[in-house]
């Protein structure tokens, strides 16, 4: 849908990176592999992320266009950038200009599921407890039925490292799962050993591809 060749969705289809960090030891301890992708993220120069975040934002709004004339329009989960994420602002004020609702992550409660609460880019912001930006009028809704979200890094499966909350492994238990777009740079790509909470991510979006 981003009118490039589509890549095939297999665990093999994931194309080896240009500006990859190289973290690909099997097995890795996570906690090492955290710091080492925390590190690259602060060493990034801000004129070149702001390069991959516009290039990643361009792959979602052609994605989610062609998803929503294919008759798939829903409530959208986004996120706020913390720590390097990917910044998708942009694509965020074009969403809601388009009438695409919009929906952050909100965090209630430790070991817990994330809520929902619609966002209009622009509104007044709180922060919560988390130190995250929410809404300051928190209107909350069910989970939406597709989400993006940031990835610290992921495997070639899909399988997503963020930060060791869990927030999110919890809140993809649940079924319907809804349907999950990993937001991350190349060279984010590492290896570990899956547990059994993990949840595959349907979709990855990076700079340089996706898997859609």
């Amino acid at each position: 849908m981003t009118g490039e060749p589509r890549i095939p969705c297999g665990p093999a289809a994931l194309p080896a990176s240009a500006n990859s960090n190289a973290a690909f030891a099997h097995g890795a301890d996570k906690a090492a592999l955290r710091a080492m992708l925390k590190a690259a993220r602060r060493a990034l120069d801000p004129a070149q992320k702001a390069q991959r975040d516009a290039a990643i934002g361009a792959r979602v709004l052609a994605w989610w266009r062609g998803r929503a004339a294919g008759g798939g329009a829903a409530p959208l989960g986004v996120y706020w950038p913390l720590r390097g994420e990917p910044d998708l602002h942009p694509v965020y004020a074009d969403l809601a200009r388009a009438g695409v609702r919009l929906a952050l992550p909100l965090v209630v409660a430790p070991d817990t599921a994330l809520a929902f609460v619609e966002w209009v880019p622009g509104e007044d912001m709180l922060s919560d407890r988390m130190g995250v930006a929410v809404p300051a009028r928190r209107r909350v809704l069910e989970r939406p039925s597709v989400l993006l979200v940031p990835c610290l890094g992921f495997t070639t499966e899909r399988y997503r490292l963020g930060y060791g909350g869990g927030y999110y492994d919890r809140t993809l238990e649940a079924l319907p799962r809804p349907y999950t777009v990993g937001i991350a740079y190349a060279g984010d790509r590492v290896e570990f050993a899956g547990a059994r909470h993990d949840v595959a991510l349907d979709v990855v979006m990076t700079e340089e591809w996706s898997d859609c």
